[in-house]
């Protein structure tokens, strides 16, 4: 038979209720005391009984994470990590991919799932203000990606700021005619897309130049040839430097313009936004800026896992709120001149 809380505590010298605190991670607990809980949990090899925990409380202990996408590199390490963070929680994750599906979306918000999770964390790409003002279902929500309304809680980037760095980094280089490679239209969220145009935009301004569509390509579709002949676009109108929505498109670009010919970063310097681990290990590696994934993921469960337990004992979880998680421009090989 494992040991019981009350085993601990009498070993710790501590009450029931003390432990009680440090295993579920309150914080109201003095650094002294929860060191001698913990060395008292690690003696003893306690293992909380998760199933019966949820039980008492209602709860699953299952929470749904619905991504546009598990073939894109950025959501599979967004996954990962989100599942990882879960994990330490004692959560059990259920990925959905919605394909950036409207209805798909719909459902997930409005309670797909509200008899076997406790919450759902949702990368949107179609969702709504109106969506989330008149949505019904109380299940605990929090979203990935840029805030669409102040009624639930929101962790992601700016995008705006990280394509304007992105852009800026291009015209450190030197770069002074830039083109923008962005996602087909309809692929992505148009929230995020406007953002990073609107980046893009900004910072080619503030450098003195004209802001000029003409240098923003919208491929018909993702596949090799639409990106090649998007940047060959590019390319022939005289672009010595190509800043791409995302990481894919970013090594597709690069791709395409050595294929005619062009050297990276000798010709036209190329950089992304995600920091897949594939722009680690190409040649040359692709410069890009990275999102502090692992903060994105702890963010979202920390956020969720507030919702969750106060809805378990009946209590608000205050206001929502909208986290902005950090990023970093990477300089690799592909804009260094």
């Amino acid at each position: 038979m494992g040991s019981r809380l009350r085993d601990v505590a009498q070993l710790a010298g501590v009450s029931v209720k003390t432990v009680s605190n440090v295993v579920n991670g309150y914080q109201f607990v003095s650094a002294a005391t929860r060191s001698k809980v913990e060395a008292a949990l690690r003696e003893l090899d306690y293992r909380p009984n998760v199933s019966a925990r949820n039980l008492r409380r209602g709860r699953s202990g299952m929470i749904a994470v619905g991504l546009p996408s598990i073939r894109n590199a950025y959501f599979a390490e967004l996954a990962q990590l989100l599942v990882k963070e879960a994990e330490s929680r004692s959560l059990t994750v259920l990925i959905d991919c919605t394909d950036g599906v409207a209805d798909r979306e719909h459902r997930l918000t409005e309670g797909f799932h509200a008899d076997f999770v406790d919450g759902v964390i949702l990368c949107p790409w179609r969702l709504t203000s109106t969506d989330l003002t008149t949505r019904r279902d109380r299940t605990p929500l929090v979203l990935l990606g840029e805030r669409l309304h102040e009624t639930a809680d929101s962790v992601g980037i700016d995008s705006r700021a990280a394509a304007r760095a992105a852009t800026e980094h291009l015209l450190e280089r030197r770069c002074a005619r830039i083109g923008l490679v962005m996602p087909p239209r309809d692929s992505v969220s148009a929230v995020v897309m406007d953002l990073r145009r609107d980046g893009y935009r900004e910072a080619i301004e503030a450098a003195g130049h004209s802001f000029t569509p003409e240098l923003i390509a919208f491929p018909p579709t993702d596949g090799p040839a639409d990106v090649a002949a998007a940047v060959e676009h590019l390319l022939a109108a005289g672009v010595d430097g190509l800043f791409c929505f995302n990481d894919d498109l970013g090594l597709a670009a690069m791709r395409a313009a050595r294929a005619r010919g062009y050297r990276v970063p000798e010709d036209v310097a190329v950089i992304g936004i995600d920091d897949i681990a594939a722009s680690r290990v190409t040649t040359p590696t692709l410069s890009t800026v990275a999102p502090d994934k692992e903060g994105i993921a702890r963010s979202a469960v920390a956020a969720l896992t507030r919702r969750i337990d106060a809805a378990a004992d009946g209590l608000e979880a205050g206001p929502p709120l909208a986290v902005s998680a950090e990023f970093t421009v990477v300089a690799r090989e592909s804009t260094r001149r």
